[in-house]
């Protein structure tokens, strides 16, 4: 009969396990650094500490500082790229929208400045560019889905490209995301709510339908 305070042991990780979990503490531990300091002020050294791991434990995962970097914004988009698709197809459009710049601005602060870093580093290593590029189509092709739905609900004019009216959408939900960084008084989830049926009634204003906000 065992002991009832005994506690039960964890099982053991396969060496494949161990390793992606030690790659995972090591991404965390840069999103942390990287956040904090920026690309050029983090330093190896830190993030292996930080994650509580050695240097060598680092260079057995990642080649480099910036292989380190950039395979971080690759998995973090990855990752909310996923959140972003069941987000959306639950529920009123608006309402997704708003419920996506609620996590983005609440429960992960770090994205915000991680994403003006890699734009910063992208700007001044043109080879990055390429990578920023395809993580915004990818961003925007999450989207299309939603804004076409919304398309078809609001009655906006079916000659209206979802593509370009997703890349307005996403143009002002990371403008605001910043800016609610900086003032959350002001920048509410009500408000780019509002910044939607705004866009959306000025669509069918601009076809000369009735104007409307959208569904309440």
């Amino acid at each position: 009969m065992n002991d009832p305070g005994d506690v039960p042991r964890q099982p053991r990780l396969t060496r494949a396990e161990a390793k992606a979990r030690t790659r995972e503490q090591l991404l965390d531990a840069a999103t942390r650094v990287f956040a904090r300091k920026g690309y050029a002020g983090a330093s190896v050294e830190e993030i292996a500490e930080s994650a509580g791991y050695s240097i060598g434990a680092l260079y057995s995962n990642f080649a480099s500082k910036e292989q380190l970097f950039l395979e971080l914004m690759s998995a973090r988009r990855e990752r909310r790229v996923n959140e972003v698709a069941s987000i959306l197809h639950a529920g009123d459009p608006v309402d997704a929208l708003v419920a996506l710049l609620d996590r983005s601005a609440e429960r992960d602060p770090d994205l915000v400045a991680l994403r003006a870093e890699f734009w910063l580093y992208a700007v001044r290593n043109p080879e990055a560019m390429d990578a920023l590029t395809a993580q915004l189509r990818r961003q925007v092709d999450a989207l299309i889905g939603i804004i076409s739905a919304a398309t078809e609900r609001w009655g906006t004019p079916p000659d209206v490209p979802a593509a370009e009216v997703a890349t307005l959408v996403l143009a002002m939900f990371q403008g605001l995301v910043r800016q609610r960084r900086i003032d959350p008084d002001r920048v509410s989830g009500e408000l780019f709510g509002q910044g939607v049926r705004w866009l959306f009634g000025g669509l069918r204003a601009a076809s000369g339908q009735q104007a409307s906000p959208g569904p309440e």
